[in-house]
């Protein structure tokens, strides 16, 4: 069987599934993203600590340019070794992105859905299912959303009644713009960042791929930009979760496990040593 066509039919039988234990559309759609990104998990794993690791190693990027700014041939080719030794990837950022789009079209095309003669069309959601049946009697409201519809097309119908829609579009650039920066945050205490191209490259595709989504979101249908939205939050439990159990930076990790402080010899303070104290060790270094 034609793999696209498997991916329809996983997609759309997941979807009325999800349905058939809870009848609402959105909840179904919704229900659905938290899967494909518990699948998706290990590469998001991969991409937050590559991220993070890009951000440990910044010093030693720094020192490589420094040294090497004369030659910028040899200094890709150091940052390259670098970023293998460290087990570092630039682009990681944006691969489980890539790995999803199949998942964005094929969602486009099982959710782009009209009725004619009765009969679903250009779906595969199966026609006999609950969310089959619900979906031919045009059941496709979410928070005062036709999830059928796009926001492009509301605000043309109808801008005051487009609200919910324009609300569901800022919620998936604001969140993808927090899901960056959250991956992103830099600590306080680190150098300025200097990267080489491939590194730069990435990191500005990752800048504008929220304004993207929000273009791509105006016009695709509302229930994919659903998908979008709860895609983005789910992700940014994700990362919280990954970010609390690797616990403090690297950096920080070995300012904490460094030898603590010897406590003062008898007749010292810990403002310095006293002059008593002075005197008795010059007393027995002479005998």
């Amino acid at each position: 069987m034609n793999p696209w066509q498997v991916l329809l039919n996983a997609l759309g039988g997941t979807l009325a599934f999800f349905y058939s234990l809870i009848p609402n559309y959105g909840v179904a759609i919704i229900l659905l993203t938290i899967v494909v990104n518990l699948i998706l998990f290990p590469l998001t794993l991969k991409q937050t600590r590559s991220m993070r690791a890009m951000q440990e190693i910044q010093p030693d990027v720094k020192r490589l340019q420094k040294e090497y700014k004369a030659d910028r041939e040899e200094l890709q080719k150091q940052l390259m070794e670098l970023y293998r030794e460290r087990g570092v990837n630039p682009a990681a950022g944006c691969l489980p992105l890539i790995l999803q789009m199949p998942v964005w079209f094929a969602l486009f095309s099982v959710l782009r859905i009209s009725a004619v003669d009765g009969r679903l069309t250009g779906s595969a959601i199966p026609e006999s299912s609950d969310l089959g049946r619900a979906l031919l009697a045009g059941n496709t409201d979410f928070l005062g959303m036709h999830l059928e519809v796009s926001p492009s097309q509301a605000f043309a119908a109808s801008a005051a009644d487009a609200i919910p829609y324009i609300v569901l579009v800022v919620i998936v650039i604001l969140s993808g713009v927090y899901q960056q920066r959250q991956a992103t945050r830099k600590r306080k205490d680190a150098p300025e960042q200097v990267q080489n191209q491939a590194a730069q490259g990435a990191q500005t595709a990752l800048k504008f791929m929220p304004l993207l989504f929000g273009v791509f979101s105006w016009n695709f249908p509302s229930g994919l930009v659903t998908y979008f939205a709860a895609s983005n939050i789910f992700r940014i439990g994700q990362q919280a979760v990954i970010l609390g159990l690797d616990g403090p930076s690297p950096g920080r990790a070995k300012d904490a496990t460094a030898a603590p402080p010897q406590p003062p010899e008898e007749g010292e303070s810990r403002s310095g040593p006293s002059p008593n104290a002075s005197k008795k060790r010059n007393k027995r270094r002479r005998k």
